[in-house]
């Protein structure tokens, strides 16, 4: 039920240096951006890196697999002994949870149900 990465999300303190120094020091290109957020894509693939200054998100790092539906493959992998760390809720985008695997593991999935973002 994982399809790819989708994303990887780094949090930063400084949202408009970050952009800065992503695009000319690792050569991204910006996909999109919000005020507290902003998708740096990578040339050979369609995942992001998506910088971020949101200090909810749990983690300073962490890989978003991207699903089909994310009510769907929450059910799923609960049901084969997957804990829900966090319920769905709704994104830009579409759905995200966080879930763990029996071995601790987080896995954060989305799905893209309202679509991708666009550069404005």
């Amino acid at each position: 039920m994982l399809r790819k990465i989708d994303c990887i999300m780094l949090r930063v303190d400084n949202l408009a240096a970050a952009k800065a120094y992503y695009a000319d020091v690792f050569g991204l290109r910006p996909l999109w951006e919000d005020e507290d957020s902003v998708g740096m894509g990578l040339p050979e693939t369609d995942a992001e890196i998506v910088l971020h200054t949101k200090p909810d998100l749990p983690s300073p790092i962490e890989p978003y697999y991207l699903v089909e539906d994310v009510l769907a493959a929450t059910s799923h992998f609960k049901a084969r002994g997957c804990r829900v760390l966090v319920e769905p809720c709704e994104i830009a985008i579409g759905k995200c949870a966080i879930i763990a695997d029996p071995f601790g593991t987080r896995l954060c999935i989305l799905d893209m149900s309202k679509g991708p973002r666009r550069l404005d």
